[in-house]
């Protein structure tokens, strides 16, 4: 044992037993021997930090311990060996592992051990190692240095503080004895002088001692404060509650500002509208007040309260409380669901109410209230429809900045939760009522008025400027004005596009609309589009080279009046691919809902909602989907919520294609699925129809051809002519013939036993409205006299036995009654009025003749051609069956009896019409994706790829029809033309053509060269924007640059042209310049706003309110007021007071082309991405907003859509785009203070 530690014997021995029985590390080691250099061998136990050996491993008293506490354990070599021994020996010693154990206290030997195995010699050590607790010793002895350190600082503050507080102890002392001095002193001098009523000034040694005192007071006290404020500044509650306040703050200017909006409705509008109903000669009845204005005057007095309490709330800030406001309102705001419920009928009086001149020269008056700020009736009954949405952004906020602990934290989540559950049920009026806005701001545009635009069903589709080309008789060319035409602008048009009609106007200075007094309103119901010249036509031959076929015909056949031809010529070729897109698929739409009513109501005696109501797929919610109460341009249920699925199936249902749902689809597509879904669900229409059309849809698409097959069965049907939106097909009656009846079919591929007629005319030419009786009978030959019956050739006469020319009266009359019917189908049919043979299609002998009937129908199959006196047949190009048309084919040739034997091609009709019908779908659809949203096959062109496929695979259907087969040709070709119009210029190409020697300086051009090359810079950089980029609000997300490029280059344009503005007027040292400089741009923005480019517009009006030129006082007095106040007029255009209000105004009253300012447009998309989630709880897609989201994106590619005829100026443009001209802000700021210097207080 160690003679210098002092242990407990029974303690170290019970230490010992444990250490034997439960020690860490337990073996046989190799001790060295203190008096010599010998070894022995001992059994070692290892407990905690107390190391045990013994004689051997039964011994129970241990031979000695060592205390490992601060010892260190390291590795020795082996000791040099003597030559005796043998080399076995020799070599066994030198493989044992040897280390020693140093201890740390003064005069202990170290303990040398041994062992026989390397790897139970680390493990000792590592058990030694963790038993002299070092580590914890040095951390140990870390802690007492810092620890010494601290009590060394508390100590010298200590001191510290003991000689301020010393100091001051000897201040005041010393104070007390000077005021005692002073008191004395004051005594003696009153004894001294004791007549002297006025004291004399204070002496300055007590000023003195009173200017300290007061100065060690004041920064003690100032000290004090400023360490608590600081500390509370800088921490994250104090962070929290500035932003909260701050939210709370603008939700309560807002507020005002309602309430304000709402005092003038009621003020202004309703209570001066009710006195007015009150009056002898009343504009109005008391009725349409209440209607207008619904319950605008309690939401008033609602808002008022909920404005009060928010104020009196302010008294307690910076603690501001919120919750039980929202508790008291919450319960009350249900009055909404009333105003939204009526809002679309509210607006829908109020134009009514406008026909009336009394009613509509007082609106006007009242309207022209300086507190009205030029605003309409219509924009303050609009307010209350977004205050809900204002109130959950706010609240989220709220919540973002409010701590999980707060005390009101649970009562704003609950009011947030009950919020957006109203706003879903408003969230499908305010996306209706966005289009009645349209409407009659588009209506109030028109000077002599418009009653088509009053009807709520009527959507707006598109707008833009169209050239409208003279023509006179016959709708021939007059190529007299052709040449000066585009240089004039004397056909150039304002046209509107909505689901039931087409409007076109001219644009007054003032931008008022006027319609064209012949032409003006198409009914899209008498119109028939006619998108390529005719090939036979030598006038479409030039006017097709005069135009680079831009133009385009729309053929009007009123029923009342003679027909006439609308030719329009387009900007460019994609824009006339859109537009003949759009007008196509309205015109489809109308002839589908009214084939619909026409053939349900007046044979089936269904009526077409009835029809809609037997297929609750249609209206009825279920898990998947969710309808909302407004109709669509298709008379069916809006669609609410959806799966992708059901959205899917919507778009390729066979028996209508809204062109609302239809572009809101391919606008945003992309939230919920991709391109290559769409493309699959439409190659599998087109290559399994029966499979993936719903079974219920197939059973109502045949529904009325089987009832009215039944009727006529049973002889009980109350009418023998039938209506069509086309001339009916020739139907087979049955006589005592032994030749049996033929039933017509669209099949291609039909026996020779079938006679045969072409189909020559597009989906357009037919008619709702026409009604034509055509009944043919088959005659008995002999059997010398005619073949016999399988020959294929079956003569066809009139029932009534007319002669060619009664015939032929009686057709001319019927086309003049077909409005729907095209220029070419009568031309052609005037020819078959020639030709009265009608043959099969097989090639029989030259003298076989028969009687042909003269009624020719568009829906008529295809296999029936009409012959030509010299043998050869009329096929013309313009040849289509839209669902329409196919649905007419099937349901005219079911309504006919016909014998038994005829199911099986009965069957093989419907098949056949399905097959054709499919395919009209997923090439209507094919035609919108590829004419409107190129950039998607632009930038994917593996999706380009899968799309030619798809249509080459159509091409080589032998089925197809000639119109499909030339509208697919059409869309391959769009699809695959790589070059694009000229004007379709990128930024970069006006960068590398800019490569001038010398560029302009800012003296040498005229405001006229830098308004115009300003905006054709501008409108390149917006018209490159791609669509898809106004998704998800990417511009406002980390890695912005990467999510929306197109979008950040154009704030980054907007910054470096406002900051040329800026750098150009501080570059001049001298006043006179800089006013000057001021006055030209001013000038430049006024031209830009008169063409239109009000992006422009705000750019320099924004670099003339920098604070580096604002604060110029001496630089402004020298401006001229002209210049000043056409300054103020521009930045009242482009103010963002009011949603930008008074720039939407303006947007509306001007023609494309045009530069909007495209924050306008991303803070409207950012109040509904926010406002309203993507997807509901249940995964479904919220097809509401993506509707609303696309009446934005429509309203933006409107702009982007016409480009501006401006010549590029390379010297201005490389002007323009010079960066070395450029000063940064903080740079223009210190020359700002160099040219005038601040004042000095």
């Amino acid at each position: 044992m160690q003679k210098s530690l002092r242990y407990n014997e029974g303690h170290a021995l019970y230490l010992a037993l444990l250490a034997r029985k439960e020690g860490t590390k337990r073996g046989f080691l190799s001790k060295k021997a203190a008096e010599a250099s010998r070894w022995h061998e001992k059994w070692f136990a290892l407990y905690q930090n107390v190391l045990f050996y013994f004689e051997g491993e039964q011994s129970g008293r241990p031979a000695g311990m060592y205390l490992l506490e601060g010892c260190s354990c390291e590795r020795t070599p082996a000791p040099p060996r003597t030559n005796a021994g043998s080399a076995g020996t020799r070599d066994a010693l030198d493989k044992q592992y040897y280390f020693t154990v140093l201890f740390g206290h003064d005069g202990q030997r170290p303990l040398e051990l041994r062992c026989e195995e390397e790897q139970d010699g680390k493990e000792w050590m590592e058990a030694i190692h963790q038993a002299s607790y070092s580590d914890i010793l040095i951390e140990r002895e870390v802690l007492m240095q810092k620890y010494i350190h601290l009590v060394q600082i508390v100590e010298t503050e200590k001191i510290a503080t003991n000689q301020l507080r010393h100091q001051l102890e000897d201040q005041d002392t010393e104070i007390e004895r000077l005021k005692s001095e002073i008191v004395a002193l004051n005594k003696t001098k009153e004894r001294m002088r004791p007549r002297r009523t006025h004291q004399e000034e204070e002496d300055p040694d007590i000023k003195k001692i009173k200017k300290v005192q007061s100065f060690m007071r004041g920064w003690l006290c100032r000290r004090k404060w400023k360490t608590i404020v600081q500390d509370y500044i800088c921490s994250p509650h104090a962070e929290s509650m500035r932003k909260r306040n701050q939210i709370v703050f603008t939700m309560v200017e807002a507020e005002t500002e309602y309430v304000h909006q709402l005092s003038i409705l009621v003020n202004g509008f309703l209570r001066p509208l009710r006195m007015a109903a009150s009056s002898k000669k009343p504009p109005i009845s008391h009725n349409d007040v209440s209607s207008i204005f619904l319950n605008s005057e309690t939401i008033m007095f609602l808002h008022e309260i909920f404005h009060q309490g928010l104020k009196a709330r302010l008294a307690n800030w910076p603690t501001l409380v919120l919750a039980d406001l929202f508790d008291i309102l919450l319960p009350m705001l249900n009055i909404y669901q009333e105003f939204v419920r009526n809002h679309q009928y509210s607006l829908q009086v109020l134009a009514n109410c406008k026909q009336n001149r009394d009613f509509d020269k007082l609106l006007k008056q009242y309207e022209a209230n300086p507190a009205c700020e030029g605003r309409m009736l219509e924009t303050f009954l609009t307010y209350p429809m977004f205050q809900i949405p204002r109130y959950i952004i706010t609240l989220h906020e709220l919540l973002a900045h409010t701590p999980h602990e707060h005390v009101e934290r649970k009562s704003l989540e609950f009011a947030k939760s009950k919020l957006e559950e109203l706003s879903r049920v408003m969230h499908d009026e305010v996306s209706e009522t966005e289009n009645i806005r349209k409407n009659l701001a588009i209506e109030r545009m028109i000077v002599e008025g418009c009653d088509i635009l009053l009807d709520t069903s009527q959507t707006f589709i598109r707008q833009g400027s169209l050239i409208q080309v003279p023509s006179v008789e016959r709708g021939r060319l007059s190529k007299v004005r052709l040449g000066s035409l585009s240089l004039k602008k004397e056909g150039e048009r304002q046209c509107f596009l909505f689901t039931k009609h087409f409007l076109i106007c001219t644009r007054s200075s003032g931008g008022k609309l006027h319609l064209l007094k012949t032409g003006g309103v198409l009914s899209l119901m008498q119109c028939t589009l006619i998108e390529e010249p005719d090939a036979g036509d030598d006038d479409s031959k030039g006017s097709g080279h005069v135009f680079g076929h831009l133009d385009f015909k729309i053929v009007v056949e009123p029923p009342d009046a003679a027909s006439f031809t609308v030719v329009l010529l387009a900007p460019s070729r994609q824009e006339k691919a859109a537009w003949m897109s759009d007008i196509s698929q309205c015109v489809d739409n109308i002839r589908c809902n009214g084939l619909m009513t026409i053939v349900f109501e007046e044979n089936s005696k269904v009526t077409v909602p009835h029809m809609i109501k037997s297929d609750a797929r249609l209206h009825k919610d279920d898990t998947d989907i969710c309808f909302s109460k407004t109709l669509n341009s298709c008379k069916v249920p809006q669609i609410r919520y959806a799966s992708v699925e059901r959205l899917l199936e919507r778009l390729t249902d066979l028996r209508f294609l809204s062109i609302d749902f239809l572009n809101t689809f391919l606008h945003t597509y992309r939230i919920f699925t991709t391109a290559a879904v769409v493309l699959a669900k439409l190659s599998d229409i087109y290559k399994r129809p029966f499979t993936s059309i719903p079974v219920r849809s197939l059973e109502l698409f045949f529904a009325m051809s089987q009832n009215n097959r039944e009727h006529l069965v049973d002889g009980k049907s109350p009418r023998l002519c039938r209506k069509f939106s086309s001339p009916p097909p020739l139907a087979v009656s049955r006589t005592s013939s032994p030749v049996r009846a033929r039933k017509l079919s669209l099949t291609s591929s039909l026996n020779s036993r079938l006679g045969a007629m072409d189909l020559t005319n597009s989906s357009s030419s037919s008619s709702p409205t026409t009604t034509t009786t055509t009944t043919t009978t088959t005659t008995t030959h002999s059997p010398a006299a005619s073949p016999p019956p399988h020959t294929g050739k079956v003569p066809l006469i009139l029932a009534g036995g007319l002669s060619v020319p009664e015939r032929r009266q009686g057709l001319e009359k019927r086309m003049k009654m077909a409005p729907w019917r095209s220029v070419e189908q009568a031309q052609m049919i005037k020819e078959s009025l020639q030709s009265p043979v009608l043959e099969s299609a097989p090639a029989d002998k030259a003298g076989d003749s028969a009687d042909m009937s003269p009624c020719r129908s568009p829906s008529t199959p295809r296999n029936l051609r009409y012959r030509q006196p010299g043998g050869q047949v009329a096929d013309s190009t313009h040849c289509s069956v839209s669902p329409a048309s196919a649905f007419a084919i099937a349901t005219a040739a079911a309504g006919h009896g016909s014998p038994p034997g005829f199911n099986n091609e009965r069957t093989c009709d419907k098949e056949l019409i399905i097959r054709r019908s499919a395919t009209n779908r997923v090439l209507n659809v094919l035609r919108h994706w590829v004419s409107k949203h190129a950039q998607d096959f632009e930038l994917n062109n593996e999706l380009k790829m899968n799309v030619l496929n798809l249509l080459e695979e159509v091409l080589r259907d032998p089925d197809l029809l000639p119109q499909e087969r030339k509208a697919t040709a059409n869309i391959l070709r769009a699809l695959s033309q790589d070059d694009q119009d000229d004007i379709h210029l990128k930024l970069e190409d006006i960068i590398q053509m800019t490569d001038c020697p010398k560029a302009e300086c800012f003296e040498t051009l005229s405001a006229m060269e830098l308004a115009e090359q300003i905006t054709l810079l501008d409108h390149i950089v917006f018209r490159s924007i791609p669509y898809e980029e106004f998704l998800g609000q990417g511009w406002m997300k980390l890695g912005k640059n990467e999510r929306t490029p197109y979008i950040m280059k154009t704030s980054q344009h907007f910054n470096e042209m406002s900051n040329l503005v800026a750098s150009q007027i501080m570059n001049y040292t001298d006043i006179s310049s800089r006013a000057n400089a001021i006055e030209k741009w001013v000038a430049v923005a006024d031209i830009c706003r008169c063409l239109h480019n009000y992006n422009g517009v705000l750019e320099i009006t924004s670099a003339l309110n920098r604070s580096a030129i604002y604060r110029l006082k001496k630089t402004w007095a020298k401006v001229s007021k002209q210049t000043k106040a056409l300054m103020d007029k521009l930045q009242k255009t482009v103010s963002s007071e009011g949603r930008f209000k008074n720039l939407r105004e303006t947007l509306k009253n001007c023609n494309p082309p045009a530069v909007p300012y495209l924050g306008m447009y991303l803070t409207d998309l950012a109040f509904i991405e926010e406002g309203t989630p993507n997807f509901t709880e249940e995964g479904l897609v919220n097809f509401s907003k993506m509707r609303m989201i696309s009446h934005i994106i429509r309203e933006i590619r409107q702009f982007q859509q016409t480009a501006y005829r401006i010549d590029q100026q390379p010297k201005v443009i490389q002007y323009l785009l010079d960066k070395t001209l450029v000063i940064d802000e903080d740079t223009l700021y210190e020359l700002s203070l160099k040219i005038e210097p601040r004042l000095s207080a």
